[in-house]
């Protein structure tokens, strides 16, 4: 086959795909995740769920950067960083609250749906496997997903765990735990971001 120049548009155009696909699933589960919350009182669900909008919306930054130049991409991942940071800060005070006001958490509707809500992130993150050593915006999307499936995984335990128990206070637990991951990776994205120049294109993966 002769080098006819296709393969940046090709990369380009498996790229949109793929971050079209996982923001209509983010989107979907951000729903979900929230009225399922909202119902069985999980502060582990509400926080899964706002971090799975905040991906859609990570999603679809990473949408409108493609094709553009290298300080968009870079500036794209700092607004995902803090966007995800706010998100992270907003988490924990609703942990706070409701620990104050305190709450019933219904154990099987938070495992049924964390365990949907982990399959959803475990096919995005297949998707977005490319995308570790990618640019730099891109390598935030796959960060987002790699936090939502330690997020879902914790969002189980704590639903298993009021099961068994009874307590409140897993949920608590996990909700703040997925809170300060948040904002853990939040920082990592806006150092990546504030390290990444024009001619940075590839970041260093991060174990």
């Amino acid at each position: 086959m002769s080098d006819c120049g296709c393969h940046a548009e090709a990369n380009t155009a498996a790229e949109r795909r793929v971050l079209w696909i996982a923001l209509a699933l983010n989107a979907a589960m951000a729903v979900i995740g929230s009225l399922a919350g909202w119902w069985a009182q999980s502060t582990g669900l509400v926080a899964d769920a706002l971090d799975m909008l905040s991906d859609a919306t990570a999603y679809a930054i990473g949408l409108a950067a493609i094709g553009r130049s290298a300080r968009f991409k870079q500036r794209a991942a700092g607004v995902s960083g803090s966007l995800l940071l706010l998100l992270g800060v907003g988490v924990l005070v609703e942990v706070g609250r409701r620990a104050w006001f305190g709450s019933e958490p219904i154990g099987w509707p938070i495992v049924a749906t964390a365990l949907v809500s982990l399959a959803v992130n475990l096919t995005v993150l297949r998707l977005l496997r490319p995308f570790r050593t990618g640019e730099v915006h891109l390598h935030a999307t796959w960060i987002f997903t790699r936090a939502d499936v330690v997020a879902n995984i914790g969002v189980v335990v704590s639903g298993l765990l009021i099961l068994a128990t009874g307590w409140r206070y897993p949920d608590l637990v996990v909700g703040a735990l997925i809170g300060l991951y948040v904002c853990k990776e939040a920082l990592e994205i806006l150092s990546e971001a504030r390290e990444a120049g024009p001619t940075r294109a590839v970041p260093k993966e991060r174990s």
